[in-house]
Order: structure tokens, then sequence, then C-alpha cells
């Protein structure tokens, strides 16, 4: 896993990313990262603690929605909390009551903050 003190830039982070280890936006951005799935590519901004705005999902999320990040789901269902990891399927919560699960995660790469 990607520890706070670990560098996240690169073309793509080959293990799993603790979102608490991201820096987060409020006035200006935070971290971004994308996601792909098996069968769509993701955008995420990090807000702070597990919050997001999520898109890539053509009903579910086509534009950039706020979101909370649950976690990835292992292949026995076991639920990593704020985790992003390849291997894994994303759990997300949209509008604070509807659950989606992504397909399995294929690549996962994250561009820092950019300066205000």
């Amino acid at each position: 896993m990607t520890r706070p003190s670990e560098v996240l830039e690169g073309p793509e982070v080959q293990e799993g990313v603790e979102l608490k280890s991201l820096r987060p936006g409020s006035l200006i951005p935070g971290s971004l990262i994308d996601v792909e799935t098996k069968s769509r590519h993701y955008h995420i901004e990090c807000l702070g603690g597990e919050e997001i705005r999520i898109s890539g999902h053509p009903k579910y999320c086509p534009e950039p929605v706020p979101a909370y990040l649950q976690g990835s789901l292992d292949p026995e269902g076991a639920l990593e909390s704020g985790l992003i990891e390849p291997g894994m399927r994303l759990l997300v919560l949209l509008n604070n009551d509807h659950p989606v699960t992504t397909s399995r995660v294929v690549s996962v790469h994250v561009d820092p903050p950019k300066a205000a």
C-alpha cells in the first residue's frame, strides 16, 4: 500500500492508495485519481476524509458528483476502508444513500494537487 511518506507521482500506482494519504482540496482542487476498471474510467478528486467528487459512470455520475469512498472489496467481498487497489472493486456511496460497486480496478494513477 502507498503510505503518506511515499511519492504518489508517476504514470501508475502499482499498489493500493489510501485516501487519507492524499492531499485533500477545499477551495483549491485536491489530489486527482484516475481509476480504470474493466468497464469504465473514473476521475476522482479528494475533498478530505472519505469525501470525494467522482465522474465516469454514464448513468450515476456522468459529471462530477459528491460522494464517499467506502473502500475496496476483495474477491471474497471483504471491505478495505478508504483504499483503492488494483484487482479489487471500488465501493462508492452517492447521495448518501446509493451504493455503487465498480468492476475490478485495472489501474490507478494519482496526480498531486496543482498549486493555487
